[in-house]
């Protein structure tokens, strides 16, 4: 792609992006609001769009009610980057060592496949035994949860190189890790970053998890509080929040992939 028509690339990159955002958000709109009266769902206790909005921006309390909400949600985002950071780079160095080492992977992968098949909620009072209640406990469980699918889709992109350019770096005298850096990771780009994006809402729901279990804090403990006191406007206000910030997280990340992959020459060309 030429400087000259990089720009309108970006441009309508951007407003794909912007559409498929407003059109998510519409879908859970519609979805919300139909599921809530196909069930006749009580309004004590299914609350619509316009009871959150009012909860968050018109009754007296709003400003509080947005504080919380807010002081929780920067809680669990802090949480969910913990979670994403152990598992992503944990999933990256497994795949590297993978690739190089068939035998390591061999021996190691029945294990790993074992230990996804085990419901968290079985291993994290074995976590919160090992690292306590704080901030390795929530990277180990968001980790956990991250690790596995980002696994499986890294190691898929690396065996996906070129074999023709693995036997130019094997002619020239290359090492496998010559090959790793040279060859295999610049090729795995978009298995790399598809695995980014299955992985924030693992990082997010591992959060929560980590939350209402380990720490106490951050969204995933503020609504287990709220339904246990039946505070229903601030339980679906917490969920609508933290669903708008991860279909948000998502799309920002799919615009990273973009540029990125325009600026590698892996992207789909699109017409002028």
């Amino acid at each position: 792609m030429t400087p000259r028509n990089h720009g309108p690339a970006v441009l309508r990159s951007l407003g794909r992006a912007v559409v498929g955002l407003l059109v998510s958000l519409a879908v859970v709109l519609l979805l919300w609001v139909a599921l809530l009266r196909l069930f006749n769902i009580s309004p004590f206790v299914g609350k619509g769009p316009l009871d959150v909005f009012n909860f968050l921006f018109t009754v007296p309390a709003s400003g509080g009610n947005r504080q919380a909400v807010l002081q929780n949600l920067g809680q669990t985002m802090i949480d969910a980057f913990l979670g994403f950071a152990a598992g992503i780079t944990g999933a990256v160095v497994i795949a590297a060592v993978f690739v190089l080492f068939r035998g390591v992977e061999n021996a190691l992968m029945p294990i790993a496949m074992l230990l996804r098949s085990v419901p968290l909620v079985a291993l994290a009072p074995i976590i919160i035994l090992i690292f306590g209640r704080q901030e390795p406990a929530v990277a180990a469980i968001g980790g956990i949860v991250v690790l596995f699918p980002a696994l499986v889709t890294i190691v898929f992109g690396l065996r996906s190189a070129s074999p023709a350019m693995l036997e130019v770096i094997d002619v020239y005298g290359g090492s496998r890790w010559t090959a790793l850096l040279k060859v295999a990771l610049p090729s795995s780009l978009p298995s790399f970053f598809t695995a980014v994006k299955v992985s924030i809402p693992g990082a997010v729901t591992g959060a929560l998890l980590a939350e209402w279990l380990a720490t106490g804090k951050g969204v995933g403990y503020a609504i287990i509080s709220a339904v246990s006191r039946a505070r229903n406007n601030e339980v679906w206000a917490l969920v609508v929040v933290i669903t708008l910030v991860s279909i948000i997280l998502y799309t920002l990340v799919a615009l990273l992939e973009d540029a990125m992959l325009r600026r590698s020459g892996q992207a789909p060309s699109t017409s002028a």
